[in-house]
């Protein structure tokens, strides 16, 4: 038969890993008053606890139901002090160490170093303030402090014709639409590297089972027999439609051109077959800079090949992810294909040719294999001699070609 002291200690060893703090108390103490004589000393040998605690639990419970039935577990002032409590100066060397100013400092201990709460602590510990990661994460969230990344907000040297320009630009537009004509936003993708022994790191997260991500090379040497997937688009403004060749060669006025002259004949002539004019928007530099004088020769070219009337109006400098192109179809391009290996050339044009929103946009694609050579040298009396009409308003960035 179980004695009264042997079914009290295991009850106790069996409830009081799932209770508080108040209620372990309360209950050794009730176990004590239970077991008589030599209570305190079998309930503290069965459960750990201190014969003071033990005691403490008996007292609770002869003061009676309003000690019992209170809400805290400690009473008010028990427990271990605040750290700021202890070490006054604490919440201050923790808010000196993160503070802007003292990045600058070159006393700063933490200078030249990533701030992680791990490091703040033991900077803060080798000053005499001993503390731990969990308390100086604790401390930085009440100071009002969050990991932030940087924001980019400081667009820096801006031209001072730069809102006058958009405006401009806008005034084009509106203008063109209005009548029926054409305008496309123009520019070049970021070069992606293609191969598949072993396929590249592509950015972006896509769904996979657990633990099994795709296996990408750990080096991203560029593959000699493939080289680079170059995406040159045309955006057209009013048909929400997108039109992308993937060259290998290189990124040339040739090749913007060469890109321009396929959307015309593939979608131009049949979308638009009363147009008489086209507004091309582009950026400042690249392929279809304003100084590049290929690309005028080669507009030039294209206009006479197709009869319209071109009209190119340039971005100011240092504003291409104001090009419309940028925010309506590679921004979709890039989150169609995230996390997906780019191991061809074709596996680019039909990712790409896959692209659509839920506001209509499609998209076409399809693979230039021409060359393109750099270093072609057009003389300033080649581009003299272009019917080239620039405009009153900032003719480096804008001009039109006749027919």
């Amino acid at each position: 038969m179980v004695s009264a002291e042997s079914a009290v200690s295991g009850l106790l060893r069996d409830v009081t890993p799932v209770l508080d703090e108040r209620q372990r108390r309360l209950l050794a103490g009730a176990g004590a008053r239970a077991l008589g004589r030599g209570g305190v000393s079998m309930v503290a040998s069965a459960t750990g606890m201190s014969r003071n605690t033990v005691r403490r639990g008996v007292r609770e419970l002869e003061a009676g139901p309003s000690v019992v039935g209170q809400d805290r577990v400690r009473a008010k002032g028990a427990g271990r002090k605040r750290a700021t409590e202890s070490d006054p100066e604490l919440l201050g060397a923790v808010e000196a160490l993160v503070d802007r100013e003292s990045r600058g400092d070159p006393e700063s201990p933490l200078r030249w170093t990533c701030k992680s709460t791990r490091k703040l602590a033991r900077t803060l510990t080798e000053a005499g303030h001993a503390t731990s990661h969990v308390r100086v994460g604790e401390l930085l969230h009440g100071l009002g402090f969050h990991l932030q990344a940087n924001a980019k907000t400081i667009e820096g040297k801006q031209h001072p014709d730069r809102d006058a320009q958009f405006r401009y630009i806008n005034r084009q537009a509106s203008e063109h639409l209005a009548a029926g004509q054409i305008v496309v936003s123009v520019d070049a993708k970021k070069k992606e590297l293609v191969g598949d022994e072993p396929p590249y790191k592509n950015g972006g997260r896509e769904w996979e089972r657990s633990g099994d991500p795709e296996r990408v090379g750990v080096h991203d040497f560029p593959a000699k027999d493939l080289g680079k997937a170059i995406p040159y688009g045309v955006y057209d403004i009013c048909a929400n439609t997108g039109f992308v060749v993937v060259g290998q060669d290189h990124d040339t006025a040739a090749f913007a051109a060469e890109t321009l002259r396929r959307w015309c004949a593939q979608v131009g002539q049949v979308a638009y077959p009363n147009a008489t004019r086209m507004l091309i928007c582009a950026d400042a530099g690249g392929s279809n800079g304003y100084r590049l004088r290929l690309w005028k020769v080669e507009l030039a070219r294209l206009a006479a090949e197709t009869g319209l009337q071109i009209t190119v109006c340039h971005y100011p400098p240092g504003t291409s992810k104001w090009n419309r192109i940028e925010h309506r179809l590679f921004s979709h391009i890039s989150m169609n294909w995230r996390g997906r290996p780019l191991t061809s050339h074709e596996v680019v044009v039909e990712l790409i040719g896959a692209t659509t929103t839920s506001t209509g946009l499609s998209v076409h694609a399809e693979r230039d294999t021409g060359s393109y050579p750099k270093g072609i040298k057009i003389t300033k009396a080649q581009v003299a001699a272009l019917p080239i009409a620039r405009h009153e308003f900032h003719g480096e960035w804008n001009y039109t070609f006749h027919p």
